[in-house]
């Protein structure tokens, strides 16, 4: 099933995508997840394959494209490399680097952006801190100016490659209270006073690493910020946009995959001499199945539309992420109840979707908070 605004370009990076997941990931994704872990090598294949850079400008190394193009090239990772946390995993430059694409210099872009999609260097976005998940402009992660350095003390928690990555685009404190005060710096591996902490273990998307990061006392050149002083939190509100619909995306290609293995085995599992998908209970389930996740692509493309006509549907973007996550949460636990006592087996994919699908009403925003975005801008 294609999104709305697909065309002959998108079908053709679904191509590219579906033969670096078929060779590069497939063969491995069961491994890869047991063991917590993908090869760091597969940052640079990626990159290599020209994976990394699809929807960035080529003249900072991208593959050129946009948003929707980002959508359908994780989607075929998804549903062919079978392994939602290593493409996750991969996938991190997605969130560190728009902001630097958008407001940084030409020479932190040469720095920081280029590396990442042409050698596979890895990035991570650090915003999430313990005391506080959603709320971003009560962060408290604090980098007071010293002459040509920002002296940054505080800790991020939940960073998706956290404990690999190269450099941290790195919300941090610089002003007064609240969303004023906010602003963005690039913390590097190997900063004196940067330590990741231990590797966090989670329900699912295990095959991502997600760390907490420590600063303490750590000097960051003044040359590392993105953009103005205190200007930060626009940026990572819009950043919020595009993540909610990549979560959204990713969302609808796990049940995608979800349904597509519960409609194959419903047809070849046999019960009281018929296969399952001959009682009508099973096909209402797959029918319900269906079109959630319909629904979900229907609204996931109406946002990613609006996105490339330069609209910013923040409270739309909120709808696509409940609606997606609600559908991805449905579409996989009904693929366990399909599958029965094999759905609850580690060894079967379906097992591991479901719990891959708890995240997402929790990252990028939770649930509540969408909510509330939703209600303040009256839906759209």
């Amino acid at each position: 099933m294609a999104y709305l605004f697909e065309t002959e370009e998108h079908a053709a990076i679904r191509a590219t995508a579906r033969k670096f997941a078929t060779h590069a990931i497939a063969p491995h994704s069961a491994e890869w997840e047991e063991a917590e872990a993908f090869p760091i090598e597969l940052y640079a294949a990626a990159a290599s394959a020209g994976i990394a850079g699809i929807g960035y400008p080529e003249g900072q190394g991208g593959q050129g494209g946009d948003i929707g193009h980002v959508l359908v090239a994780c989607e075929e990772l998804i549903l062919v490399g079978r392994s939602v946390g290593t493409v996750v995993g991969l996938g991190t430059h997605g969130i560190a680097l728009p902001p630097i694409v958008r407001f940084g210099t030409p020479e932190q872009q040469e720095r920081f952006v280029r590396p990442c999609l042409v050698r596979g260097t890895i990035s991570a976005l650090g915003i999430t801190e313990p005391g506080g998940g959603s709320d971003v402009a009560g962060l408290t992660t604090r980098a007071e100016r010293d002459g040509e350095f920002y002296v940054v003390t505080g800790t991020k928690t939940f960073i998706t490659s956290g404990t690999r990555a190269d450099f941290v685009t790195t919300a941090v404190r610089t002003g007064g209270a609240g969303h004023g005060g906010v602003s963005l710096l690039v913390i590097e591996k190997g900063t004196p006073g940067f330590t990741v902490g231990k590797k966090l273990k989670k329900t699912g998307w295990w095959a991502s690493d997600t760390a907490e990061l420590h600063f303490d006392a750590c000097r960051v050149p003044v040359a590392n910020r993105i953009g103005p002083e205190n200007g930060a939190f626009p940026m990572i509100m819009m950043n919020f946009a595009t993540e909610r619909l990549a979560l959204a995306a990713q969302c609808v290609a796990i049940g995608e995959l979800a349904y597509r293995e519960a409609v194959a085995y419903a047809k070849q599992r046999q019960a009281f001499g018929k296969p399952l998908s001959g009682f009508q209970v099973t096909r209402h389930k797959l029918a319900d199945m269906a079109s959630q996740l319909a629904a979900a692509r229907a609204l996931t493309s109406e946002v990613c539309t609006r996105l490339l006509r330069g609209e910013q549907p923040a409270g739309l973007a909120a709808m696509a992420k409940n609606t997606a996550t609600d559908m991805c949460s449905f579409v996989c636990d009904q693929a366990v109840q399909i599958f029965g006592g094999y759905g609850y087996m580690r060894e079967t994919l379906v097992e591991r979707l479901y719990r891959d699908a708890r995240l997402y009403p929790i990252g990028g925003g939770t649930r509540e908070i969408m909510n509330e975005l939703i209600g303040k801008t009256e839906g759209y």
